[in-house]
């Protein structure tokens, strides 16, 4: 052998064969006889025709299954090429504020209430495949505006951007480009309709509190016209005169007229008429409704207030029906973004009871969306995620203790009992007398604190004289006093009412599984568009052309508004205005 040969390099034939003429060698060592070799070389000869033959056959086999299963998922696990085919539907759901520490509180919590096993998880747990971390352009911590922009146009933005990007020009949709496309789209939320995360989907403009403009654009006075076929939410507001009662907006325009004359929107406001849609079976498209001046209550009070307004569950099934019904006779599906809105603000106001229940309130939408897509006869996929979390990162406060029976004895939000003692106050104190001077009042207000609001509210029976005394020191502040006294007799810390830039999770059905794993919130944005195959880019390149071509009468400037100033992005995602308009 050479010096430099491989070891074994003289020696030719498989191993089995090696083997073999080791066997014969010693055969003739032992026996000092010559082995014959031709019989063995012909069974050796149709040996080896009978393990190719079997190879063959197998590598067929093998290929015949991975295109069987290359048929069967419509997605990659990259999720970025081999575009799926035929007729389907996507159901994109965001629970506003919803990180992990809400689910766990929530779980412990049902199984409390309900009196069930220690492993009974959620429908939400049973769907659970992965993380998305959330960071905007402008900071670590993100905003529900650049965080729901991350969604609809696949791209990073800064805190306050409605479908903007940086340099404060449009980014299409994946809405836009569904409805471009051919599919029928909608939105759902127990918000405004015009707060940052439907708006994302359906309008561009530069700060999220242009919320009169998005209202405009959302029916359809926009670069690309009406590109929404159903919104059902709150935020009625908004498309009101400022003459008339319930209205905030800036200007007298009636967009809700706007909506019905010309862009042709069937619009309703009451719980009447949203039951007369039959969960969906009579809805004529396009339809509006609104069913709140602002946000739909918490669901802790809204079951108390069924008869006004509609649960998301309710408004979720209405527009699954009515979208799937408008698309039976066409090649297309529908696009539906549902989104549990009021998670978000019970993490602000720290406020245990109301978190809950809104996050049981979306795990029920959430059900009904997997079992809508179980009996449908189309194709169809749901992916659900957070924008954030908010407020909340552990459930032990101060110690290792956790008392979920505080929550099952709380029958209203700390936000509802807030308004309730504005009105007392309203009606009983006479201002033109020092208040703080009648011992009388001073008494009499404090047992109405701790009789009405919080024995009977809050369920708690052993409150401070301290606690009442900081609710009447400063009124303005009670829902965060109202919160506090739940979450410290619940042993329930809160790190921030503000939100955290912790991975929230990504939950999804069938042909979702693209996004097992840790994910940047922009791939959830990418598998969305990349489902329904559309061009997103093509909407961006339509919406930049428009804009500066076309302008709005009813619009000075151009269509997205004002350019917002540093300070309004860095406080983009403060809307205590809102939460607690007495607050500040």
């Amino acid at each position: 052998m050479a010096p430099n040969e491989p070891l074994f390099a003289g020696r030719r034939g498989s191993s089995i064969h090696s083997e073999e003429r080791a066997e014969d060698e010693d055969t003739a060592l032992l026996s000092g006889q010559k082995v014959a070799t031709a019989p063995k070389n012909r069974y050796h000869f149709w040996r080896e025709v009978g393990l190719f033959t079997w190879a063959v056959v197998a590598t067929a086999a093998l290929i015949v299954l991975a295109v069987l299963l290359g048929q069967q998922q419509t997605i990659p696990q990259d999720g970025k090429s081999s575009k799926p085919t035929g007729k389907r539907n996507l159901i994109f759901m965001v629970s506003d504020g919803m990180g992990p520490a809400s689910l766990s509180m929530t779980r412990s919590f049902r199984q409390f209430q309900g009196t069930l096993p220690f492993n009974d998880a959620l429908a939400l747990d049973q769907h659970f495949i992965g993380s998305s971390r959330t960071r905007s352009t402008s900071s670590y911590v993100t905003d529900s505006a650049a965080g729901a922009t991350a969604f609809s146009c696949g791209l990073k933005s800064y805190n306050g951007a409605i479908s903007m990007l940086p340099d404060l020009t449009p980014c299409g949709t994946v809405l836009e480009a569904a409805k471009k496309a051919g599919y029928m789209t909608g939105l759902v939320v127990t918000t405004d309709i015009t707060d940052a995360t439907p708006a994302c989907f359906a309008s561009h403009v530069r700060i999220r509190s242009e919320e009169d403009l998005i209202a405009q654009q959302e029916v359809g006075e926009h670069p690309l016209g009406r590109v929404v076929d159903l919104m059902l939410g709150g935020g009625r507001c908004h498309f009101l005169p400022n003459t008339t009662t319930g209205s905030c907006r800036e200007d007298g325009r009636d967009i809700t007229k706007l909506a019905q004359d010309i862009f042709g929107w069937n619009y309703i406001d009451n719980r009447e008429d949203f039951d007369s849609l039959k969960l969906g079976s009579a809805v004529k498209l396009p339809l509006m409704g609104l069913f709140a001046e602002h946000d739909i209550p918490y669901e802790i009070d809204r079951r108390n207030m069924n008869d006004k307004y509609p649960s998301l569950e309710e408004m979720a099934r209405t527009a699954m029906n009515a979208l799937a019904a408008a698309t039976q006779d066409s090649e297309k599906g529908f696009f539906l973004m549902i989104e549990a809105s009021r998670i978000d603000h019970a993490g602000h106001g720290n406020d245990p009871a109301a978190q809950v229940n809104e996050v049981l309130g979306y795990d029920r939408a959430f059900a009904s969306v997997i079992e809508f897509l179980d009996n449908s006869d189309v194709e169809g996929v749901m992916v659900a995620t957070s924008d954030h979390e908010t407020g909340e990162l552990h459930p032990e406060y101060p110690h290792y203790g956790w008392y979920p029976q505080v929550l099952a004895n709380v029958s209203h939000s700390s936000s509802y009992l807030a308004g309730q003692l504005r009105l007392h106050i309203g009606q009983t104190v006479d201002h033109s007398k020092n208040f703080e001077d009648d011992e009388s009042r001073k008494a009499d207000l404090a047992k109405y604190i701790n009789e009405e609001l919080v024995q009977k509210g809050l369920g708690i029976q052993d409150a401070t004289a301290e606690e009442i005394q900081r609710v009447i020191d400063v009124p303005p502040l009670a829902s965060y006093t109202f919160a506090d006294m739940v979450s410290r007799r619940a042993q329930i810390g809160w790190s921030t009412h503000g939100h955290s830039a912790v991975d929230v999770n990504i939950y999804g059905s069938k042909g979702s599984d693209a996004l097992r794993g840790n994910h940047e919130n922009i791939e959830v944005g990418e598998f969305l568009r990349t489902y329904l195959d559309v061009d997103v880019q093509a909407v961006t390149d339509e919406l930049v052309e428009k804009s500066t071509t076309l302008r709005s009468s009813a619009i000075s400037g151009d269509w997205f508004g004002h350019i917002p100033t540093e300070e309004e992005i860095r406080f983009a995602s403060m809307h205590y205005e809102r939460l607690y308009p007495d607050a500040l």
